[in-house]
């Protein structure tokens, strides 16, 4: 029987380490979006969320992702996405709820959407559970 070794050791840390909700968000069942090959796992709390990209998609830096993680949150939310900060892994977004932070959930545990090209910039997504 072989041993991982050292190298070994730390990928396998790094690998246990995608997908972990950074500290204000841990505890929160997260909410599985995906936009074709692009997949989030989106946790709401309060007037603020948080998205972290689970999938294996080669993108450079935050501009890459970002439209359809503020999508993704803007549809589990219900809320309007006002800041989105972070890098192509995870980022967290600051969110405009009008009257306050909605309802907590119950939300499905996947969602599968499909982005609506509205023109001059303008995105929407077209979204349902998937079971």
């Amino acid at each position: 029987m072989r041993t991982l070794g050292l190298t070994g050791f730390c990928v396998l840390c790094l690998l246990a380490g995608c997908n972990q909700p950074g500290q204000d968000f841990t505890g929160i069942e997260p909410v599985r979006v995906s936009f074709g090959p692009t997949q989030f796992d989106i946790r709401v709390m309060g007037q603020r969320a948080e998205a972290v990209r689970v999938n294996t998609q080669w993108a450079p830096n935050l501009a890459a992702v970002g439209p359809q993680a503020v999508l993704a949150i803007e549809k589990i939310s219900g809320c309007r996405v006002v800041r989105l900060t972070g890098d192509q892994a995870v980022m967290q977004a600051a969110m405009d709820c009008g009257q306050g932070a909605p309802p907590p959930g119950p939300f499905p545990s996947e969602v599968r959407c499909d982005a609506l090209d509205l023109g001059e910039h303008f995105f929407d997504a077209l979204c349902s559970p998937y079971p």
